[in-house]
């Protein structure tokens, strides 16, 4: 009877991390909610409803959220006590959680990588200590406060690398991936389960995934999983792409490639349509979920970026403060097993 116990037992834990294999995750990057309460906004469902902004991601079939980390913010916003209230209002909802570490104190992206004002007298050996310590002391916030985190992102779309100039990719490879294993390193130390994302944008170029994640491999750096941007208007803008077919075919092209070249999984971790045309929207980004999806596990899920952020950003996917046919393609999802 023991032993039959035993095999019971051990089939339902196998039957469970298969089912958690098998979840596809619908999340959105919804790190400006408390300062959008802050300035008195409110949000509303279709129907109307006020709503606060994780209950009504909720509602829309979302399963994850994601939330971003500031070392010292002039405003006080995603400071790591912020990111908490956040991610204890996901964690009441059942929803998951992804912290990306920004490591900076403001906007961190291909453009601008800028080293926190606290750290840019520091050598070396020094930042690798305080992005591990900020790192450390932000997730054993979270962890200490109950919430459990799936994902952490060491960087935001660190393309060119991060903490500039010392973090640079193109001058200083080996420092760039000294840095990011610090960071996994801190991670697996308060999470040891959290999967662990390296972030780049333009999805749908492999030349740029080559050089940071074979730069990152010659140095000795862990991921878990690549995380990549999908937005076909910057391509347009741009002129890397003529339309969204093109985005969608390019970026799922190399999508299979990474999978396939650096056996990891990848997640769609920023997505985002011009909120002017939500029923284009609509169609993207449910061709992208359902195309995702079609990876067979190998993509892990599709995150839309600050669905809620109107007026002076042209990708959100609210109208007076309510959810455009965008977020129907999530609700659409959400119900397909």
């Amino acid at each position: 009877m023991k032993r039959i116990n035993m095999l019971l037992s051990l089939l339902c834990v196998a039957w469970l991390s298969a089912a958690a294999q098998t979840t596809f995750w619908l999340g959105a990057d919804i790190s400006g909610t408390t300062a959008l309460e802050a300035k008195g906004q409110q949000l509303y469902n279709a129907a109307g409803e006020p709503r606060e902004n994780t209950r009504l991601m909720k509602e829309l079939g979302l399963n994850a959220v994601r939330l971003r980390v500031w070392v010292n913010p002039k405003e006080g916003f995603c400071r790591p006590d912020d990111v908490l209230l956040m991610a204890s209002r996901a964690k009441a909802l059942g929803m998951e959680v992804m912290i990306d570490f920004h490591y900076s104190d403001w906007w961190a992206d291909p453009a601008q990588q800028n080293i926190p004002a606290a750290w840019k007298d520091m050598n070396y050996e020094e930042m690798k200590q305080a992005l591990a310590e900020h790192t450390r002391s932000a997730l054993l916030l979270l962890k200490t406060n109950g919430i459990d985190v799936r994902w952490v992102q060491v960087g935001n779309e660190t393309t060119n690398g991060f903490l500039w100039p010392m973090g640079r990719a193109q001058e200083n490879m080996a420092q760039y991936a000294g840095l990011t294993q610090a960071g996994y390193e801190a991670v697996k130390q308060v999470f040891p389960h959290a999967q662990v994302i390296v972030h780049l944008d333009q999805a749908r170029d492999p030349n740029r995934y080559d050089f940071i994640f074979d730069g990152l491999q010659a140095n000795g750096a862990r991921w878990d999983i690549i995380g990549v941007s999908v937005y076909p208007y910057w391509d347009q803008r741009e002129k890397k792409e003529k339309n969204d077919r093109g985005t969608l075919k390019h970026a799922l092209k190399n999508m299979k490639r990474l999978v396939k070249k650096y056996q990891t999984p990848v997640m769609v971790v920023e997505t985002g349509y011009e909120v002017a045309r939500p029923e284009a929207g609509k169609r993207f980004i449910g061709q992208l979920i359902s195309e995702c999806r079609k990876l067979d596990g190998r993509c892990l899920g599709v995150f839309y970026w600050a669905p809620e952020l109107e007026g002076h950003y042209p990708l959100g996917a609210f109208s007076d403060g309510r959810p455009t046919a965008i977020m129907e393609a999530f609700t659409e999802a959400s119900m397909q097993k």
